[in-house]
């Protein structure tokens, strides 16, 4: 049996339950709510109250005391001089617990554990007014929108546009005319490189004859004027046959001997 055994362990050590409820005593002595699971906010109860009842003390022990959960001077300095004062005339019971039932996935218990004297924060009146104010400015804006729209509508746009296409019809003409010229000149390259491609086209014993100059005087391209003089393939020397040499590679392959 379970005798003179409090608290819950949390499926923690000791060290890293204290590092979670110090984590816990910050957020809430700052924000004075928190969300956490039933079981959590049940053990932080207790030690939430004695950190306040501390701060209603007011004296440099009870202070450093504070400090040891609290580890911010901020925070002290708010727990002393803001909520302690506020539960002087209350003797305990300085925070409650909400039950917000299971958590999504896992199905653990939430709770809202917060300060009982907490007020919700509700809405300026001036945030009020100024989110009218958005509202009415979002009318001036489409108002301004419509007089902008009619203002370009009033422009006379067409007839500069059309003066500007009288002025622009000669530099059109003239862009038209380029390409045409750039067309006729490129027709002109290629008619004259047309010989050239022909002559490359050729056999290579005929080009060799029209290229190189021999005894029968065919040096180059010929010109016009001048007379076509058949080619004597006769005269021309004989290109030299490969032999092979009288003492060759040997065979690879044994020779049978005897």
């Amino acid at each position: 049996m379970r005798h003179a055994v409090k608290g819950r362990k949390l499926g923690r050590t000791t060290s890293h339950r204290e590092a979670l409820f110090r984590n816990q005593l910050q957020s809430l002595m700052d924000k004075e709510r928190i969300i956490t699971t039933l079981p959590k906010a049940k053990e932080l109860r207790p030690l939430a109250e004695r950190v306040i009842t501390r701060g209603k003390q007011g004296t440099v022990h009870a202070r450093r005391w504070a400090l040891r959960w609290l580890l911010r001077r901020d925070l002290v300095k708010k727990l002393f001089d803001d909520i302690a004062p506020r539960f002087s005339e209350r003797p305990g019971g300085y925070l409650r617990i909400v039950k917000l039932g299971p958590r999504q996935g896992d199905g653990a218990e939430m709770a809202v554990i917060e300060m009982v004297d907490r007020v919700a924060p509700v809405a300026d009146k001036d945030a009020a007014k100024g989110g009218k104010g958005g509202k009415s400015g979002k009318g001036g804006g489409k108002a301004a929108r419509a007089a902008a729209g009619r203002g370009r509508a009033a422009k006379p746009e067409k007839p500069e546009k059309a003066a500007k296409g009288d002025e622009q019809e000669e530099p059109e003409d003239e862009e038209k005319a380029a390409p045409a010229a750039r067309g006729a000149k490129r027709a002109a390259k290629k008619r004259a490189a047309k010989p050239a491609g022909r002559r490359a086209l050729l056999p290579r014993g005929k080009a060799a004859a029209g290229g190189e100059g021999g005894e029968g005087g065919h040096g180059g391209a010929r010109s016009k004027g001048e007379p076509h003089e058949p080619h004597d393939h006769k005269a021309e020397p004989k290109r030299p046959t490969h032999t092979r040499p009288v003492g060759g590679r040997k065979p690879t392959t044994p020779q049978k001997t005897g």
